[in-house]
């Protein structure tokens, strides 16, 4: 799909109009993990008397006026408003996450309580419901077995992204449903379509110009680890196992684990999270509403070889004004071995 020339970005939902035609400037942060998507919009005051009531949710279109249509980027709570003098314009922050100061089913309150024997799936499923949340979790992590697991005064939030990071997972509310996945998963498995994007760099790349791209490459260090030690304590015998998972060198968790299992299942998160995380790329390029978190994005031949590829995306910063034109800050990971040969 070839990008135009010509912005276009639209608020829907609550105060629409009166956000539309103030619109300074806006920024969307699009975050993978436990972050909470954000959108941030600067309005004109002047000339309004008192300050307008902006509560509410809204929603985000963005795209080019020589596109088909636009791309919708999801609704958001706004949460905050900081109003600001000389020049007189207002600050306002809207978050995706879908929580209300008044938390009527407890979800941000801290208990105490033990789980298990149980799945992690069916323990996420169990916990997110209470809440009036849908649960959707990935297959392949489903089925993780827990023999026993305490929740120590923590919020139920809180409770299940402690989980989460102990197999390497994301835990993450999407509107009405909340996700448990593998990094990279979570969006196609909340239900949203993910296109892989296409970058090329032109012949005559300079600042200034409307294709402008820049990018820095990160590299770990040569001796990173590329495998995982660690243990558990044989409920029968007593006796402390450790387990190998990947290749040496090893890096060595030596927190126990409950069982055999559970040390596996930890020692593999660990070992795909320290091979998607070896590279790192941050790309500055034109903006381009296909670009979302959990996405992936091609380094086509006009690259140098060593960035060539297939990236995965762990955030896109997508801002724009009046006086600049759309543009957006990509990070993103070497792609994650175990997903990129199931394509």
């Amino acid at each position: 799909m070839a990008l135009g020339f010509t912005p276009v970005v639209q608020i829907y939902g609550a105060n629409a109009d009166l956000l539309n035609q103030r619109l300074i400037s806006w920024e969307h942060i699009d975050a993978a993990g436990i972050e909470s998507d954000q959108l941030t919009l600067t309005i004109d005051l002047e000339g309004l008397e008192g300050l307008p009531n902006l509560g509410g949710k809204i929603g985000l279109l963005v795209g080019y006026l020589e596109m088909e249509e636009m791309v919708d980027k999801g609704q958001f709570k706004v949460t905050r408003l900081t109003p600001t003098l000389f020049p007189f314009r207002l600050t306002l922050v809207a978050t995706a996450a879908p929580f209300s100061k008044d938390d009527e089913t407890g979800f941000k309150q801290r208990r105490t309580a033990s789980h298990g024997p149980t799945t992690l799936g069916q323990l996420f499923s169990q916990l997110v419901s209470q809440h009036g949340f849908s649960s959707r979790v990935a297959a392949d992590v489903s089925m993780i077995k827990i023999a026993h697991v305490d929740q120590s005064n923590e919020t139920d939030m809180g409770f299940l992204t402690r989980l989460a990071k102990k197999y390497n997972l994301v835990a993450k509310p999407y509107g009405d449903a909340y996700v448990l996945a593998r990094p990279g998963q979570i969006k196609s498995i909340s239900g949203q379509k993910l296109q892989d994007v296409t970058l090329s760099v032109t012949h005559d790349n300079r600042p200034g110009d409307h294709a402008f791209i820049s990018a820095t490459l990160e590299e770990a260090a040569r001796e990173q680890a590329k495998g995982c030690k660690t243990c558990f304590v044989d409920a029968v015998t007593g006796v402390l196992h450790w387990v190998e998972t990947g290749l040496a060198p090893f890096k060595t968790i030596r927190q126990k684990q409950p069982n055999e299992a559970d040390a596996i299942a930890v020692g593999e998160g660990e070992v795909r999270k320290m091979l998607r995380q070896k590279y790192k790329v941050k790309i500055t390029c034109p903006g381009d509403p296909r670009l979302a978190a959990e996405g992936l994005v091609l380094l086509d031949d006009s690259w140098p070889d060593f960035m060539r590829g297939r990236w995965s995306i762990d955030k896109v910063t997508a801002s724009g004004n009046r006086e600049n034109s759309y543009r957006c800050l990509i990070d993103a990971s070497g792609l994650d071995p175990k997903a990129e040969s199931k394509d």
